[in-house]
C-alpha cells in the first residue's frame, strides 16, 4: 500500500470511528442527535416538547417548543386510579391536551429535557402509547443544543466578559466601602482612583448588557414562555400501542410470579427510585402508603443517564453492564416503575429499548397506583 492510501485510510478510520461509537445501539429509530435536531428548530412540521416542569422550561427551552410535564402526563385522581389505564390518559383528555400544544397528527415530535432524559423518556412513551409513530428523544437535551449552537457561544463570551468587568467595578466599591467603615486607609488620590475606575467600569458593563440583548436575539436556548395555536389531534382506537405499557394487574401478576420462583423467574421489575422513597423514607402527599413493590430490582434511573458527558444514555456497551449486573436480561419480560409512570421508570424502558430487549413495559400507574392500592403488598 502507498503512502497516499495509507494515510487516506487513517483519515477514514478517524471519522468514522466516532460515528459507529455513537451509533451502537440495536434499535437506531428512538435517538436523534444535537446536530441532526437543530436543523429541524423552526420548522413547522415539527414540534420540540419539553419534559421538563414549567418552571424549568421558563429558565430555557428551545425555541418553539411548548411543556408537557412529564409528571404531569400520568392522569390519576386523588385515590390513584387511571380511570383508563394503562394508558396514561383517557382518549378525549388525551387528544385536548396534545392537540392544546400545537401538535397534529402529522407533527413530527422531539422530546427532549435538560440533558439528563427522564423526563424526554415520559414524553416519549407518552406518545408512542397513543401510536404516534413519527417520535424523537433528543439526546442530550438542552445542553445538546447549546452546546453546538453558534449564537450560545458568542453569547456565553459577552457573558463572561460582563461578570469580569463587574468584578471590577465590585472590587473598587468594596475597597471604598471598606475606607469608609475607617477598615482601611485611603488617600484622596486612591479614593477619586477608585470612582473613577467604578464609574469607566459601569460605562462598560452598560454597553456589554446592550451587546448581550442584542445576542440573546439569536439564541436557540431561550427564556421564557411560547404561545402556540391549537391544533385537532384525533386518536385512532386501532394504532394504540401497548407493547411498552402496562396495568396494576400485569404488574401483579409478576410480582407474585417474583415472590414464588424468585431468580427463575421469566419476569423482573425494575423500582428506578431513590433509596428514600424505595425504603418508604420519602412519601408523596397523596400515597397512601412508602416502599416498593415486594421482589422488586433496585436499580435507579442516574446507572442509565451519561451523566458525565452530558447525554441521556450511555453507550450501548456500558447499558448492557449495567443490566447485567442486575440480572435484568432479554430472555424476561421487565416492568419498570417510579412515582408516577412518566420520567424514572421510562428511562429504564427506553434504554432497554435501545439495546433491543423485545418485552418491555412501564408501569404507567408506578407508585401512585400501587401504594394508594391497600390490598396490594409492599416491602419497607
Amino acid at each position: 500500500m502507498n503512502k497516499f492510501l495509507k494515510t487516506l485510510c487513517v483519515l477514514v478510520g478517524l471519522s468514522v470511528a466516532p460515528l459507529m461509537a455513537s451509533d451502537n445501539y440495536s434499535d437506531k429509530n428512538i435517538l436523534i442527535s444535537a446536530d441532526k435536531a437543530i436543523k429541524l428548530i423552526g420548522n413547522p412540521k415539527v414540534m420540540f416538547v419539553s419534559g421538563d416542569s414549567s418552571d424549568v422550561y421558563k429558565l430555557g427551552h428551545i425555541k418553539g417548543s411548548v411543556e408537557m410535564y412529564a409528571h404531569h402526563l400520568h392522569h390519576a385522581d386523588i385515590m390513584g386510579d387511571m380511570h383508563c389505564a394503562p394508558l396514561f390518559r383517557c382518549l378525549d383528555d388525551a387528544e385536548h391536551y396534545i392537540g392544546s400544544k400545537g401538535i397534529s397528527n402529522d407533527t413530527m415530535i422531539i422530546a427532549y429535557d435538560d440533558y439528563k432524559g427522564p423526563n424526554a423518556t415520559g414524553v416519549y412513551a407518552f406518545f408512542t402509547s397513543y401510536g404516534h409513530k413519527n417520535i424523537k428523544i433528543l439526546n442530550g437535551g438542552r445542553a445538546a443544543i447549546m452546546a453546538i449552537d453558534p449564537a450560545q457561544k458568542k453569547f456565553d463570551a459577552i457573558a463572561k466578559e460582563f461578570k469580569k468587568e463587574r468584578r471590577v467595578s465590585r472590587k473598587a466599591k468594596k475597597q471604598l466601602k471598606l475606607a469608609k467603615a475607617g477598615e482601611i486607609a485611603l488617600d484622596d488620590k486612591q479614593i477619586a482612583d477608585f470612582k473613577a475606575k467604578m464609574k469607566d467600569s459601569k460605562a462598560k458593563q452598560k454597553k456589554i448588557k446592550a451587546r448581550l440583548k442584542d445576542a440573546e436575539k439569536s439564541l436557540l436556548v431561550v427564556k421564557g414562555e411560547e404561545s402556540v395555536k391549537a391544533k385537532t389531534y384525533k386518536i385512532n382506537k386501532k394504532n394504540l400501542d401497548f407493547k411498552h405499557i402496562a396495568g396494576v394487574d400485569e404488574v401483579e401478576v409478576a410480582m407474585k410470579d417474583i415472590v414464588a420462583k424468585g431468580a427463575d423467574s421469566k419476569f423482573v421489575i425494575v423500582d428506578t427510585r431513590s433509596m428514600n422513597e424505595i425504603v418508604g423514607g420519602r412519601q408523596m402527599d397523596h400515597v397512601a402508603r412508602g416502599g416498593h413493590v415486594p421482589g422488586a430490582t433496585l436499580l435507579e434511573w442516574n446507572k442509565i443517564s451519561d451523566l458525565d458527558k452530558k447525554l441521556s444514555f450511555k453507550p450501548a456497551a456500558d447499558l448492557k453492564k449495567v443490566f447485567k449486573k442486575y440480572d435484568i436480561t432479554p430472555d424476561k419480560t421487565v416492568y419498570a416503575y417510579c412515582q408516577v409512570g412518566a420520567g424514572r421508570s421510562s428511562e429504564i424502558i427506553v434504554a432497554l429499548q435501545l439495546l433491543g430487549y423485545p418485552n418491555v413495559k412501564v408501569f404507567t400507574g408506578s407508585w401512585d397506583v400501587w401504594g394508594n392500592s391497600l390490598s396490594l403488598p409492599i416491602k419497607q
